[in-house]
């Protein structure tokens, strides 16, 4: 990847993933581990969106969910529309997807990584109780919730603006071209300034107050909250969330500040493992949902037992019963209605069993004729 920087720029690098690399290795296994952390944390984060959906139209809704279900499509834009941009990069060493691409990337991505940073924080003021539907429908959320995502993702557009506007497609060769960001010198002090603020802004002074708030939370939901299980569970949750975004994403934005700050630029191999750890940061909120968080995990559960009874359709409707719980339920619904059928044949109506109850062993006697009438016909 080594090529020589112009002399009227101050700063030189490369956007969309390293280029120019060597090695059918790396050509090969990067795209690979790529496309295994794309498939996996996008099925992840559609389960868990999927789960979060259907609890709001349950009624079981809360500020936290909906931050936590933002959460879940913001990992799945990253992992579907940002990772394959560098898997196709590693893989053709060169640029191929064009210059709007180009320009967009890796404004796009930072947009993404900053909502995420920024949303784990607005979640230190969600309220973890129940959000009730009201007449306006079963999607029912606090206005709030709408106004600080939209704000979020404002500010999280706007920040990373300079990485579109020193983006560009450079020719190299005959039919190949690199997608570079080349900085003027006549904004290097400007933008020396602004490369300072920007990731203290986005992501250290966040993640600081957030896991700085949860751990404060925790410790007063364990000793002295009257009921703290479920209040500390959710507690935990979103400080492990706010932990492991914290860890991942330090070796992205500590490369990334290191090339932008003009020192020595850092290993080719710590950039490239910076940016798999982005992705696989994405590929793990969804893993520390579905194992620690209850209703994330009950809702997966329902969702499998929905997926597989499905699946059986072939059993006939007038011998078992069409309920929506487990197997158990259904085989003691079939139990119940096969011994009321058998009580229901044993049962005789009250009237009728009078009746008979009168006549039962009753037997007319050969002397005793009950139509004598017919008899004296006949002799007649």
């Amino acid at each position: 990847m080594n090529i020589d920087r112009p002399k009227n720029v101050s700063f030189f690098d490369f956007v969309g993933g390293v280029q120019l690399l060597q090695g059918e290795e790396t050509k090969t296994a990067l795209p690979v581990i790529l496309i295994g952390i794309c498939v996996s944390g996008a099925v992840g984060n559609l389960l868990v969106f999927l789960i979060f959906i259907r609890d709001f139209r349950n009624g079981r809704g809360s500020e936290v969910k909906a931050l936590l279900a933002s959460l879940a499509s913001t990992d799945l834009v990253i992992l579907l529309l940002c990772a394959p941009v560098r898997a196709v990069t590693y893989y053709k060493q060169t640029w191929t997807l064009g210059s709007f691409v180009c320009s967009t990337t890796d404004w796009f991505q930072h947009s993404c990584v900053v909502a995420k940073t920024l949303i784990l924080a607005v979640s230190t003021k969600a309220k973890h109780n129940l959000v009730s539907s009201t007449a306006k429908g079963p999607l029912f959320s606090p206005t709030w919730i709408h106004g600080a995502l939209a704000f979020i993702w404002v500010v999280s557009m706007m920040f990373p603006i300079p990485q579109m506007l020193f983006a560009s497609l450079q020719p190299f060769g005959r039919d190949a071209a690199i997608c570079v960001s080349e900085m003027p010198v006549c904004a290097s002090d400007f933008m020396n300034l602004f490369y300072k603020i920007y990731p203290t802004a986005t992501f250290v002074l966040p993640i600081i107050f957030t896991l700085a708030y949860y751990t404060k939370t925790l410790h007063t939901a364990v000793n002295h909250a009257p009921g703290p299980q479920q209040q500390s569970k959710v507690t935990l949750v979103l400080l492990c969330l706010s932990g492991a975004n914290a860890l991942m994403l330090l070796p992205e934005w500590g490369t990334f500040t290191w090339i932008r700050l003009g020192y020595n630029k850092p290993p080719v191999g710590l950039v490239i493992f910076a940016q798999v750890l982005l992705y696989a940061c994405s590929s793990l909120s969804p893993v520390i949902l579905m194992t620690m968080y209850d209703d994330v995990r009950h809702g997966l559960i329902t969702l499998w037992f929905f997926a597989t009874c499905r699946g059986s359709k072939h059993v006939p409707s007038n011998k078992y019963p069409k309920t929506e719980g487990n197997g158990a339920e259904v085989g003691a619904n079939a139990i119940a209605i096969a011994n009321a059928n058998s009580q229901d044949k044993e049962k005789t109506f009250p009237d009728v069993e009078h009746f008979w109850t009168g006549r039962r062993n009753t037997h007319v006697e050969e002397e005793q004729d009950p139509v004598p009438w017919e008899r004296e016909e006949k002799m007649l």
